[in-house]
C-alpha cells in the first residue's frame, strides 16, 4: 500500500505491498502497493551507485536542536506518492522543518508516477532527498538495495527522538519496523511511516443483517457466504485486476494453518516451499468461494477502487484489504456501515495458530537516496515525522496508525482504525510480515499475484495448476543471479 505492504494508484501502503496502500495499505502502509519495475529501471539501477560527494551540502553544525548535523540553508527536496493518504499530513511536517531552518527552501511535490518520474533522476545521479517510494509505480527496493541507490538510516535511527533527547529515534518505533528496512545486515534502508494492518474488511452492521458472528473457521465462512448469497449479497470480493491484494488473508491464513516457518520458506525461495500442505488447503479453501458463486460476480475485472465501491454499497461481505481502504474508500463508505477488520478465517482446530494471527507491518516506505544532495535534511524530515504531533496529525487524518508507538491518545479512533487496533490487541505475538512483497516485488506482484492466485480465483487454474506455475515462478527467481536474493536470518 498507503498503505506498505497495496500497490497501485491510490492504495500502497504496501509497501513495500507499500501494495497499495502499501502499498504495502496504506503501504504502505498504512497502512500500504506496487508494480513491477522497468528492464529500464533494473538497468537503470545497475549504472548508479553511492559515493561520491559532488554536489553535496555541506554538513551544518551539530546541537542538541539539530542532532544530524543539518545545512540550515540547503534546500530539501522531497517527493510524495500521492495516493490514499493524500499530501495534507506530509505538507503540515514540511511546516515544521521550514520552520526550524527558516534559511531553507523546501521543494515539495507529490505524484502518482513515481517510478518514472525519478528512474531517470536516480539514472543521472540527481535525486530528491526524501521520497515516499510507494503506488503502483513503486520502485523495486531490492533493486535499490543491491545496487547501492539508498543511503543507510541508521544515523536517523540513532539520534534522540523528537520528542525526547534520552530515546532514540530507533526506540519510539513499533514492532518490526526496523527490521523491515532491512535487507541483510544490521543497516536500515527504509523507513515504513504507516503501520498496516491487512487482513478481512467488512461492514459489521452487514454481519449483524445476517445475524452473524465473524467465522472463525472455514465451514463457517461457507455458511456465513451462503446466507449471504440467499439475500442477494455475494460473499466476497478483491481487486481482480490487482489480484496481489489476495494475500493480504490469504498468506496469514497459511501461516495460521502451517506455522510462520512456512512463509519463512516462502519468502526464502526454498524448493517446494509452494507446495506445503498448508499452502495447498488455503488455496482450495479460496478456490471453493469461487466455485461456489461465493466471489462478486465480475470480481476478476475490477480494479481495487471499483471492488471497494461495490463492497461499500453492500454488493459483498468481505474485501481482503488493508488500513487505507478506511481512507481511500471515506467517500462511498456509508455513515452506519460500521467497518471492522479481522484475521484471517482458519480451516478448523488443527491449524498451528490460533484465531487472530493476522499481518500488520509497514507501509509507506520512505528512502534517502545515497546521492542525496541534502540526505541529512531528508533524515531530518523524517525525525520530525516521528514526532509525536506529527504521528498524531497523520493519524487523525488519514484514518492510519504510524511507525511511532502512540500517538493516539486524545485521538477519536475511526471505526476501521479501532477494529484495527483491537485486532492487533488480539493477535498479540501472532503477527506475521511476510517479506516476500518487498524483497521480490515482480515475483510478488506479477507472477504470484495476476499469473497465479488471479488466474484460479477467475475460475481458470486449479489450487494444483496454481501452486505448480508459481513454485515454478519462485524456483526462476531463486536460480536469476541477476536478482539479488533475501533471507530471513
Amino acid at each position: 500500500m498507503g498503505s506498505s505492504t497495496a500497490a497501485h494508484d491510490g492504495a500502497d501502503r504496501h509497501g513495500a505491498l507499500g501494495v497499495g496502500r502499501r502499498d504495502l495499505i496504506k503501504r504502505s502502509a498504512a497502512l500500504g502497493l506496487i508494480s513491477v519495475p522497468t528492464m529500464g529501471f533494473l538497468s537503470a539501477c545497475a549504472s548508479g551507485g553511492g559515493g561520491d560527494d559532488e554536489g553535496k551540502a555541506k554538513a551544518g553544525k551539530k546541537t542538541a536542536k539539530n542532532p544530524l548535523a543539518v545545512n540550515d540553508s540547503a534546500q530539501l527536496e522531497f517527493v510524495l506518492f500521492d495516493g490514499g493518504f493524500g499530501k495534507e499530513y506530509a505538507e503540515d511536517a514540511v511546516k515544521v522543518y521550514e520552520k526550524n531552518f527558516p534559511d531553507a527552501t523546501v521543494k515539495f511535490s507529490a505524484t502518482q508516477k513515481i517510478q518514472s518520474t525519478l528512474q531517470p533522476r536516480f539514472n543521472q545521479g540527481t535525486p530528491p532527498d526524501l521520497i515516499d517510494n510507494s503506488g503502483a509505480e513503486q520502485m523495486d527496493m531490492g533493486v535499490l538495495v543491491g545496487k547501492d541507490q539508498l543511503a543507510d538510516l541508521t544515523p536517523l535511527l540513532d539520534a534522540p527522538s523528537y520528542d525526547d533527547p534520552n530515546k532514540k529515534v530507533r526506540d519510539t518505533l513499533r514492532p518490526g519496523i526496523v527490521e523491515m528496512g532491512q535487507f541483510d545486515g544490521d543497516k536500515v534502508w527504509i523507513l515504513y511511516y504507516a503501520y498496516t494492518v491487512y487482513g478481512v474488511w467488512y461492514s459489521q452492521k452487514a454481519l449483524d443483517s445476517l445475524d452473524e458472528q465473524y467465522p472463525e473457521t472455514w465451514d463457517q465462512m461457507l455458511a456465513v457466504c451462503a446466507k449471504a448469497k440467499k439475500k442477494g449479497m455475494a460473499g466476497w470480493t478483491y481487486a481482480g485486476k490487482y489480484p496481489y491484494y489476495i494475500p493480504f488473508s490469504l498468506y496469514p491464513m497459511i501461516a495460521k494453518v502451517g506455522g510462520r516457518e512456512v512463509l519463512d520458506a516462502i519468502d526464502n525461495l526454498e524448493p517446494n516451499a509452494w507446495k506445503h500442505p498448508a499452502v495447498k488447503a488455503c488455496f482450495e479453501a479460496y478456490y471453493e468461494l469461487q466455485q461456489k458463486g461465493y466471489v462478486l460476480q465480475g470480481t476478476p475485472g475490477l480494479d481495487h477502487i471499483q471492488s471497494q465501491t461495490a463492497w461499500a454499497e453492500g454488493k459483498a461481505l468481505f474485501l481482503p484489504n488493508g488500513s487505507w481502504v478506511e481512507n481511500e474508500s471515506a467517500k462511498v463508505i456509508p455513515d452506519d456501515f460500521a467497518l471492522a477488520v479481522s484475521a484471517p478465517s482458519g480451516l478448523d482446530g488443527s491449524d498451528k495458530l490460533p484465531f487472530g494471527t493476522i499481518w500488520a507491518s509497514g507501509g509507506e516506505p520512505f528512502i534517502v537516496p545515497a546521492k542525496a544532495k541534502n540526505g541529512a535534511g531528508g533524515m531530518e524530515q523524517l525525525r520530525i515525522m516521528l514526532s509525536e504531533a506529527s504521528s498524531k496529525n497523520f493519524t487523525g487524518k488519514v484514518k492510519s496508525l504510524t511507525a511511532y508507538n502512540g500517538g493516539t491518545d486524545g485521538i477519536t479512533l475511526t471505526p476501521g482504525l479501532e477494529s484495527g487496533v483491537a485486532a492487533l490487541d488480539k493477535a498479540g505475538d501472532n503477527v506475521v510480515n511476510p517479506r516476500i512483497q518487498d524483497w521480490y516485488v515482480a515475483l510478488q506482484k506479477e507472477k504470484i499475484g495476476v499469473a497465479g492466485l488471479g488466474e484460479m480465483m477467475a475460475g481458470r487454474i486449479t489450487p494444483a495448476e496454481a501452486i505448480k506455475k508459481i513454485q515454478g515462478f519462485a524456483d526462476e527467481a531463486a536460480k536469476d543471479d541477476s536478482i539479488k536474493h533475501y533471507k530471513h536470518q
